[in-house]
């Protein structure tokens, strides 16, 4: 995923030279480089919604990674369809942040050293998600989830860095009520 943090270096240099960003440029989309993206986005008349998608992208004279054909992008677009699936899966019907938290908490254990280090690795670990022992993971994504999904990928994490998340109401597990909480979206509890 080195392409992705190389665009996000390319945005953070162009926000930095043009004063919108004042944070290290370091390929992160931290909440830093989400408030300077938003504030170029205002600025410009752009939907401020902190996404660097390819109207921003476009703004900023930055090559969407979309628009190119470079190995990175199918296994990307593959990474978020499965993601997608897994949002849409366990998370349907919740609100939509609860559903961008979902494919965070997704992200985050790739982060953390505790879990594989892939988007299929953590999602196909055994015991990990319902909807994969029961098959709803096959289900195909609507559009929400796919954005969730992207929205997710591109940066922003309403679970508050979370690595778990339960529905309070139906958890059986007792050990999942000792975890911390960061935040409730919804029916589900994220946690730490």
């Amino acid at each position: 995923m080195a392409h992705a943090g190389n665009e996000v270096t390319q945005i953070q240099t162009k926000l930095k030279r043009w004063g919108y960003y004042s944070g290290s440029i370091d390929g992160i989309y931290g909440s830093q480089t989400l408030s300077a993206v938003k504030y170029f986005q205002r600025k410009n008349g752009l939907t401020a919604d902190g996404i660097a998608g390819p109207a921003t992208l476009n703004a900023m004279g930055i090559m969407s990674s979309s628009n190119n054909s470079g190995g990175s992008s199918s296994s990307n677009s593959s990474n978020v369809n499965l993601l997608a699936r897994l949002v849409y899966s366990e998370a349907r019907g919740e609100p939509y942040s609860g559903q961008v938290a979902v494919a965070a908490v997704v992200l985050n254990r790739v982060k953390s050293s505790s879990f594989p280090n892939t988007i299929p690795g953590v999602i196909y670990q055994s015991g990990a998600f319902d909807a994969v022992s029961d098959g709803q993971i096959n289900l195909s994504p609507n559009t929400t989830a796919k954005n969730a999904a992207q929205d997710a990928i591109n940066g922003w994490d309403p679970s508050y860095g979370a690595i778990y998340y339960f529905n309070p109401s139906t958890a059986t597990n007792k050990w999942i009520w000792s975890r911390p909480a960061t935040v409730t979206i919804g029916n589900h509890r994220f946690c730490k």
